[in-house]
């Protein structure tokens, strides 16, 4: 039993070595951050795209309007949505990863048939696999924080506000969770952690981007809206976590920051060196996917404990395995404190939560 769990947890932090997320799909990185990341814009009317701005190559942003203008004559760009694709344009990396927006115009009075015009935006960067590790909502909200600097007739702001603002969508969308695991380092477990028990991270003394940096690395490590926890049970677990943990705090005035409140387990400790070895490597698109991979292990064992708790109502011997499976995924008090939150209207599951609970804080108490 534990060879398999063992073997399992292994697989989802060795993703450099997995196929499904090979390194080469990914485009090489060296030590430094070096990835070609591109952008561009067009003016979208009627049938036609007018270039405004663009990153690529100059024989390189002709092959990308003819594949747009196929899209838009498909259909398949929607007002406001983006969507993500493999292109392949006469660049370094040949085949690129893009994502894809039409910003309509808002219809006025004297144009009452501007129906569909509007500005395209596109990004491109890494693969399509890598892109799509980013929730396209992000990346449409980035894209939509342009929309009120594209209502200046004749983009006077180009240089301004538009080509700045596009020239940072790399940064701002995509490199957060490299930033964040660069600042802290070693001590990113007690940000997983806090992440997984619903506790408030609070930062201080440094600069918004930074503030905004780990807010966003919390919600994209957090699991609320992946497991089949509905708005009640994350509440609950939020409620339960504000009664037993005091919030995680970062200092940024020292370097490397300081943390107080901290709590981990060996869980978390156990991915600490997946996230520095993708950080070393300067590949945040690897780091999101070990990102992933660690919510989804969590999940598993979520799954795994219900699945046991409610065999455990009916047999001694399948409440022994449940302490078997806590002391084994090293991840029991986040587990226990979900399952209590989503098990809070049955008493008889409960009752063996309590004595789960009992089980790990004697454990912990012997190891001490």
């Amino acid at each position: 039993m534990f060879t398999s769990q063992t073997s399992s947890f292994q697989d989802s932090i060795d993703v450099e070595e997995r196929d499904d997320f090979d390194s080469e799909e990914i485009v090489g990185y060296s030590q430094k951050v070096q990835l070609n990341c591109y952008y561009t814009i067009y003016l979208y009317q009627g049938t036609s795209l007018t270039l405004i701005d663009s990153s690529l190559p100059s024989e390189a942003e002709p092959e990308l309007r003819t594949y747009i203008s196929r899209r838009l004559s498909k259909g398949a760009l929607l007002g406001g949505m983006g969507n993500i694709a493999t292109v392949e344009l006469s660049i370094p990396e040949q085949a690129v990863g893009c994502y894809c927006c039409l910003l309509e115009q808002e219809r006025s009075p004297e144009q009452p048939d501007a129906d569909g015009n509007g500005y395209v935006i596109c990004f491109m960067g890494g693969s399509e696999k890598g892109l799509n590790l980013y929730p396209l909502l992000e990346l449409d909200k980035y894209v939509q924080g342009l929309h009120s600097s594209l209502q200046t007739p004749e983009l006077q702001n180009l240089e301004t506000e538009v080509r700045p603002y596009l020239s940072r969508w790399y940064e701002e969308s995509v490199m957060h969770i490299y930033r964040v695991v660069q600042l802290v380092q070693s001590n990113i477990s007690f940000c997983l952690h806090a992440a997984l028990s619903h506790t408030h991270v609070e930062v201080n003394n440094a600069d918004e981007r930074t503030k905004a940096d780990v807010s966003r690395f919390i919600k994209a490590a957090s699991l609320q809206g992946l497991s089949q926890q509905d708005t009640t049970t994350a509440s609950l677990c939020k409620a339960i976590s504000e009664d037993t943990h005091s919030d995680l705090v970062i200092d940024c005035s020292t370097s490397p920051p300081t943390f107080s409140n901290t709590v981990s387990n060996r869980f978390c400790d156990d991915w600490i060196q997946a996230f520095l070895n993708a950080a070393e490597r300067c590949n945040p698109f690897l780091l999101r996917q070990i990102l992933e991979n660690f919510k989804l292990k969590a999940i598993q064992d979520m799954n795994s404990l219900k699945r046991f708790v409610r065999q455990a109502e009916m047999s001694h011997y399948a409440l022994f395995r449940c302490c078997q499976f806590l002391q084994g995924c090293g991840n029991g008090d986040v587990l226990l404190q979900n399952a209590r939150a989503e098990h809070s209207d049955l008493p008889e599951a409960c009752s063996i939560i309590t004595v789960l609970e009992e089980f790990l804080k004697e454990q912990s108490q012997a190891q001490a």
